[in-house]
């Protein structure tokens, strides 16, 4: 390249790093170097740089025609030329082409000579009519109105159809408009033509609203436009002449695809401006359309498929698929312009795998190409985007996916019209554990509170439901079943809806869905990920149905177990809470010795489910009144099972509420003041570990989690009478059982002394979500109701449940993650809250030093690939 200021020829360039031709040339005529490079056919150009655009825009346009002068011959004598911007990022946006400079009056003989005459009137009217707009200024309207007036005059519906003397009436008036407007003629000399032009878009780029407007859309305020003079291919002549665009991929799919729209007679933007009915590309997309205007492929059936052609060599050019704006000159394809092809999220996958797979790209590239939730379309169906959409109520996307169904209010409701074989959308105030079994019957479910790591948000994630939660605009009236919506509109049991978990919506009626795709290219880019990651991905899994889950998506194992689900069965509640209700330790052990042989079986599932694979297993963590009756049925039922006055059970009840429940008596403070709980959830895992591994297969080394810790003498407390439980079944099954103990930290004290705990632990689990509730002191169910103001007003960059606060609680994660291995070099650190999905909290994790993170089995695969770019990121950051 020669130095600053110079015009520069197209051909000439030599395609250097894209960066520093985009900083100097912009982006579009970034691609059309390389792509003139790689012998495609673009039409030869010379090149304004950002810095001659400048002096223009300070010193005038005389400083143009010495630069100009010897390099325009090269375009060819006589040829007409366009000018087009190119900013450095195309979505910054820039002054409109103009094009045909160049056409006078004395030339319109040898013009009509090429393409007709009424070619030659018709280009001439398009260069006056754009000089006029996008040079002098004046009102576009007025200009239009002019062809308006001829073609009613003419009794034809547009320009298209203006015969010659048509169009002599067009260009006479439009010349005369501008010689009014602008008290002087229209200018005939080409190099007054291109100076001029040259000078407006100048000025254009440096106007004051233009520079907001970039602005606005992060383009740093001395972004600097370059321009590219470029010979005009005329798409307007003899044979088969026109403009259009052709794209490469089905943009929902990202399938190979060529498809696209094309106009005879027509430049630039004509075939997307909606004045004539564009043909189609392909006679297959004509029939699938049932157009019966011919295709571009039956008018000139050679140039779709050189148009495929050269939209494979700019993706193996390039590195991605574009859309090729192009015009044919006579039959002959010009490339004008490649951009980037439009895809939705599924098609993102597929077409980075494509380009991996052809070479284009490398695998890490296509890996890094993909924004990891994206694959949230994968993995649920979605509603079609191009159906229509009646929103009823808005919250939080809590679990994505779409599903249809209709209207309950209550568990045994979903329960009862599960088993008609309806799906059900559950609706609710909020959710509580109790409303796990209609959860597990609904196909989704919606709640009027909370926040994303609320019950029903965590819960939905765990089991792929659908969910939206704090869809504050709708109001529920429980004792009628019913729904209003913020428009006065009433839904009641019965009445289908869909829940849009992606986007947070309810909808009425039941628009069209995609459904899920977890094979092909998804398939093959998760193989990708785990050959690339270095940091573990585990499920959160309560059940046998969450593990095959997981295990379906290849997890690395169960970072979680939350064993309290598993005691919320019909079966299994009543001896629950006799245990809990039971005021001497031998009727709570003769309770015990029931929910013995479940948990037994449980476990015996999970471990073959996931056999080869650790298994944590959480011991029981909520405060015991979630698991009691709430209504006065239900506490008459249990007083008869326990054979006792109701007043007792109920006054046993009382004598249990607690002020603040989730810091009261809960999680290993449960252990330690009622010893036999935890003892028998031990014995379940030691005997269902022993039978699963007597069999000849990969045997299951169970993770043993004690909640809630706050000091290590309580791990001492328990870790003793699992010990001794590991003793027993020892003695009784003649098998020592092969286990690790560790703690959940989710108190910030549990962070601070990471260094005691170590030293009786193996491994430490980081329940972000009860740690940032803490750290935060917000209540996790209730900060949705003003979480979107803190955002919106910067106290917080984003909802802390979300992501993961790197600056409060990772600090925390860091000090501990430091003290702990301090203490024990060998110690295993996972995280296992709802943050182990989000790919920023992932990306943490990994530069910490983190072994695992782990999350709800549907966004496993987010998770794999999220923690395959930390990966690649940091090995390319220590290179």
């Amino acid at each position: 390249m020669s130095g600053g200021g110079q015009v520069e020829r197209l051909h000439a360039v030599a395609a250097a790093a894209p960066a520093r031709l985009a900083d100097r040339f912009g982006a579009r005529a970034t691609r059309l170097i390389r792509m003139a490079e790689a012998g495609l056919p673009v039409p030869e150009a010379l090149l304004l740089p950002t810095e001659l655009i400048d002096r223009v825009a300070e010193e005038g346009v005389a400083l143009l025609e010495p630069l100009l002068a010897p390099h325009l011959a090269t375009l060819g004598d006589g040829a007409l030329l366009s000018l087009r911007a190119s900013p450095p990022d195309a979505a910054w946006g820039g002054p409109p082409a103009i094009l045909n400079l160049g056409i006078n009056y004395a030339g319109l003989t040898a013009l009509a000579a090429r393409v007709g005459e009424r070619g030659a009137l018709d280009l001439y009217r398009r260069l006056i009519q754009g000089f006029a707009i996008g040079v002098a200024g004046l009102d576009a309207e007025a200009f239009e109105n002019i062809v308006l007036d001829q073609a009613k005059r003419a009794g034809v519906s547009g320009e298209g159809e203006l015969d010659v003397p048509a169009l002599e009436r067009v260009v006479a008036a439009m010349r005369q408009l501008y010689e009014e407007e602008m008290e002087a003629a229209f200018p005939q000399a080409p190099a007054e033509q291109l100076t001029a032009a040259i000078a407006a878009m100048a000025r254009n780029w440096r106007s004051p609203t233009a520079e907001i407007l970039r602005t606005a859309k992060g383009a740093p305020a001395d972004a600097g436009l370059a321009l590219i003079v470029q010979r005009m291919v005329l798409g307007i002549g003899p044979d088969v002449s026109g403009a259009g665009i052709a794209h490469m991929v089905d943009s929902r799919s990202g399938a190979p695809r060529l498809w696209g729209r094309f106009l005879e007679q027509a430049q630039g933007q004509d075939a997307l401006m909606g004045s004539r009915t564009p043909q189609l590309l392909t006679e297959a997309e004509r029939w699938a359309e049932g157009q019966s205007t011919p295709s571009l492929e039956e008018r000139d059936p050679e140039a779709p498929p050189a148009l495929e052609r050269h939209g494979a060599a700019v993706a193996r050019l390039l590195g991605d698929v574009h859309s090729l704006e192009f015009t044919l000159e006579a039959g002959t394809p010009w490339l004008l312009d490649a951009v980037p092809a439009r895809r939705s999220a599924r098609g993102a996958v597929r077409i980075a795998v494509d380009l991996a797979e052809a070479g284009a790209i490398s695998r890490e590239d296509a890996l890094l190409r993909v924004e990891p939730q994206h694959l949230v379309e994968h993995l649920h169906p979605q509603i079609d985007p191009a159906a229509p959409r009646d929103v009823i109520g808005s919250g939080l996307p809590a679990s994505p996916g779409a599903a249809t169904g209709p209207i309950v209010f209550t568990p045994d409701a979903a329960l009862a019209a599960a088993a008609q074989g309806a799906e059900p959308i559950l609706v609710r105030p909020e959710t509580a554990p109790e409303d796990i079994r209609g959860m597990h019957a609904a196909a989704a479910v919606l709640t009027a509170r909370g926040g994303m790591t609320s019950h029903a948000a965590v819960i939905a994630r765990g089991l792929g439901l659908p969910c939206v939660v704090g869809a504050s605009d709708i109001t529920l009236q429980l004792r009628d079943r019913t729904l209003t919506t913020a428009d006065g509109r009433r839904f009641g049991e019965g009445d289908v809806i869909t829940i849009d978990g992606t986007a947070g919506e309810a909808l009425e009626g039941a628009p069209p869905t995609i459904p899920a795709e977890v094979t092909g290219a998804f398939a093959t880019l998760m193989d990708w990920a785990d050959a690339a990651r270095t940091i573990g991905v585990r499920a959160n899994a309560d059940t046998p149905q969450d593990a095959r889950q997981a295990r379906d998506f290849a997890v690395d194992g169960i970072g979680l177990c939350r064993t309290e689900h598993m005691f919320f069965d019909a079966e299994r509640i009543t001896a629950m809470r006799q245990m809990i209700l039971s005021d001497a330790a031998e009727a709570r052990q003769q309770a015990l010795d029931r929910l013995l042989p479940m948990q037994r079986g449980d476990f015996i599932e999970l471990f073959e489910i996931m056999r080869g694979l650790p298994v944590t297993i959480r011991l029981l963590d909520p405060p015991l009144h979630e698991f009691l009756p709430h209504g006065g049925e239900e506490m008459a039922a249990l007083a008869t099972a326990m054979g006792l006055p109701v007043e007792q059970v109920t006054a046993r009840a009382e004598d249990l509420a607690e002020f603040n429940p989730m810091l009261g008596k809960r999680g290993v403070r449960l252990g330690v003041t009622m010893p036999e709980i935890y003892e028998m959830q031990a014995r379940a895992i030691f005997e269902a570990a022993v039978a699963v591994n007597g069999k000849d297969s990969a045997p299951v080394v169970p993770e043993i989690m004690i909640p809630l810790v706050s000091a290590n003498r309580e791990v001492e407390l328990i870790k003793s009478r699992i010990d001794a439980v590991a003793t027993q079944v020892e003695a009784e099954a003649g098998v020592a059982p092969d286990y690790h103990l560790g703690v959940m930290v989710e108190t910030p004290r549990a962070a601070l002394r990471a260094a005691d705990l170590a030293r009786s632990c193996t491994f430490l689990s980081f329940g972000t979500n009860d740690l940032t509730q803490m750290t935060y002191g917000l209540s996790r169910d209730d900060a949705g109701r003003f979480m979107r103001d803190y955002v919106n007003q910067g106290v917080f960059p984003e909802d802390p449940f979300h992501s993961l606060d790197l600056e409060g609680v990772g600090e925390l994660l860091l000090l501990a993650a430091a003290r702990g291995r301090g203490a024990r070099d060998d110690l295993t650190l996972g995280l296992c809250g709802e943050h182990g999905g989000d790919p920023a909290s992932i990306r943490f994790c990994k530069l910490a030093g983190f072994d695992y993170v782990s999350c709800s089995p549907f966004r496993v695969p987010i998770a794999r690939l999220a923690a395959a770019q930390a990966s690649l990121l940091a090995r390319r950051e220590t290179a």
